[in-house]
């Protein structure tokens, strides 16, 4: 039967289980090249005192190193929720084919929500996305995180 998109979504959102782990925002993603994983990540902007480690750019940067270049020509990112717009910029920048993701993000999604980066006129590169892939695992997981966030004191 071979490996489906699911089986790359459940991936992410086994590392998106990761994020959540160390206190992170639950989020997930990983990089697939010919039908096998090259890349993996999950939010760590906070334990790793960085802004820019969304779950994104921490599977893209796994993913470079992993092949020894920073262009990701003919590779797939499987994303938990939505893309923002400094993951799409680095999205585009990385050369991804295209961007699977799960949930929408109504507040900071780049991709269909806020705006449609991957549509701007002016990139010198198009990435296909598609949504929606496992949308209910990835929404449950936000939302019980945030819910338990308030909770907390």
């Amino acid at each position: 039967m071979g490996i489906t998109f699911d089986d790359f979504m459940k991936e992410a959102l086994q590392l998106a289980d990761r994020a959540e782990l160390q206190g992170e925002v639950p989020v997930g993603a990983v990089v697939v090249k010919d039908g096998v994983i090259i890349g993996r990540g999950f939010n760590q902007p906070v334990s790793s005192h960085d802004p820019t480690a969304h779950a994104e750019i921490v599977a893209l940067r796994d993913a470079a190193k992993n092949i020894g270049n920073y262009r990701l020509v003919d590779c797939d990112l499987y994303v938990t929720i939505e893309p923002c717009a400094m993951c799409a910029g680095a999205i585009v920048h990385a050369r991804i084919r295209k961007v699977y993701f799960g949930a929408t993000e109504p507040k900071a999604g780049a991709v269909v929500s806020t705006q449609r980066f991957f549509e701007a006129p002016q990139l010198n590169h198009r990435v296909e996305a598609a949504g929606n892939v496992l949308e209910a695992e990835g929404r449950r997981k936000i939302a019980a995180f945030f819910v338990n966030k308030r909770k907390s004191p």
